[in-house]
């Protein structure tokens, strides 16, 4: 019975190596003819952490409402290996539009720390594509909602009407532009901060779930928003398919 195993570059993914020789420990060593990157086959592995998907398994779970202590538990990777994956997550956001009519925005708030260390976050989103557009990190204050103005200006988003809920901040912020007032109104993003907190354990109201550093904080936040962004594209091309 002949077993045939796939082997791609673990560095740009390519398909075109070859053969190069054997390490001094007797494994038969490749080497990718794109990038000249050398490497051992994942099903010759003997340390799980040093598994090319590793770092794509790592970096999916954490999305998937798995901690830190979670994930090291259900595949064996050390903390380190955990925490490497994620500091080597690389996520640019960039909106799929300039123009939105309408964007919903509201806040709220997770712990960096400990429970009496609150960090608010403010974000812009679209309901009809579920997009989240732009999104800030701070205190519960105009400061911070100025801020996500100005993120949004300087991702050059303009936008026809801005709908959020009674807090004043918002009012006074986009007060130069149509901006609609109301909880009937904030449905939308209301749905997908549920959504977040069903995503990510920091999220949760009442969590013992949350990371001692911003870093890694902030870090996380990014696949998840990334995350929640690739999966409403998705949906979004599988019903216009449909129809």
């Amino acid at each position: 019975m002949n077993i045939s195993i796939p082997l791609y570059c673990p560095r740009c993914r390519s398909e075109s190596i070859k053969k190069n020789g054997k390490k001094s420990y007797c494994k038969t060593n490749y080497r990718c003819k794109e990038c000249g990157r050398q490497f051992i086959g994942d099903h010759n592995l003997t340390n799980k952490g040093c598994h090319s998907e590793a770092d794509s398994q790592i970096q999916l779970m954490v999305t998937r409402r798995c901690g830190i202590r979670d994930i090291c538990a259900i595949t064996g990777y050390s903390r380190g290996k955990v925490q490497a994956a994620i500091v080597r997550s690389k996520c640019v956001h960039k909106p799929k539009k300039h123009y939105y009519s309408e964007l919903e925005i509201d806040e709220f708030h997770t712990f960096i720390g400990n429970k009496k260390n609150k960090v608010w976050l403010q974000y812009a989103y679209e309901r009809e594509s579920g997009e989240i557009v732009a999104f800030v990190w701070g205190k519960r204050d105009l400061e911070t909602a100025l801020a996500l103005k100005a993120e949004l200006k300087r991702l050059n988003i303009t936008y026809g009407r801005v709908v959020t809920d009674h807090w004043e901040s918002f009012a006074k912020a986009f007060s130069d532009c149509e901006h609609v007032k109301g909880k009937a109104f904030t449905v939308g993003i209301e749905g997908n901060n549920c959504r977040l907190r069903h995503r990510c354990t920091r999220a949760i109201r009442r969590s013992c779930c949350f990371s001692k550093r911003k870093f890694y904080h902030f870090k996380v936040f990014d696949l998840v928003f990334q995350y929640v962004n690739k999966c409403n594209e998705k949906r979004l091309k599988n019903r216009q398919h449909t129809f």
